[in-house]
């Protein structure tokens, strides 16, 4: 007589918590000042202002737009502020700095309105394999949230997993 499959992960309580969940679910698209420069460099303003005229804005609608210059030049505060200008009625969020830097203020805003009680008491997998770019700032801030509360933490899959955190044990007197 053949005894039946269990699936002891399922038993076991473990909830598997999928940083990848939180990745920003609109398009991340770039401007790049530069292309906005005389020679990649220097920043004239009627020059500046005259491209930026002719610029479709409409085509960043609802879109999270990164603003960033990949030269070394010197950009003034106000030409951000004209590009954000352009963009307000259409981007659905606009972010000073390179995608890579969006993804980590997102997750750091996402994640600090995590409601921790939910997790309380629980063992929790910290899912490893991501098909996105989650950062590793995200994994550490998650860990440091949820270490206040939880039984533990294991990073991986729920099959293979690598230990975090413990919560010791109370010793009765």
């Amino acid at each position: 007589m053949e005894t039946p499959l269990v699936n002891r992960v399922a038993k076991s309580g473990i909830i598997t918590f999928n940083l990848e969940d939180y990745f920003p679910a609109r398009e991340i698209v770039e401007i790049d000042i530069k292309e906005f420069l005389f020679q990649g460099l220097i920043l004239r303003e009627k020059e500046f202002r005259q491209a930026l005229k002719e610029v479709d804005w409409t085509s960043y609608q609802d879109q999270i737009v990164c603003v960033y210059c990949s030269t070394d030049a010197i950009i003034p505060v106000w030409a951000y502020m004209l590009i954000s200008s352009s963009l307000t009625d259409h981007a659905h969020r606009i972010y000073i700095g390179g995608p890579e830097d969006y993804v980590q203020y997102h997750y750091s805003l996402s994640l600090s309105n995590l409601d921790p009680s939910e997790y309380q008491n629980a063992r929790i997998v910290i899912k490893g394999c991501s098909n996105k770019p989650v950062p590793a700032s995200a994994y550490a801030q998650l860990t440091s949230i949820l270490r206040q509360v939880a039984k533990s933490i294991m990073y991986g899959e729920p099959c293979s997993t690598v230990p975090i955190y413990k919560k010791p044990l109370k010793r009765i007197r």
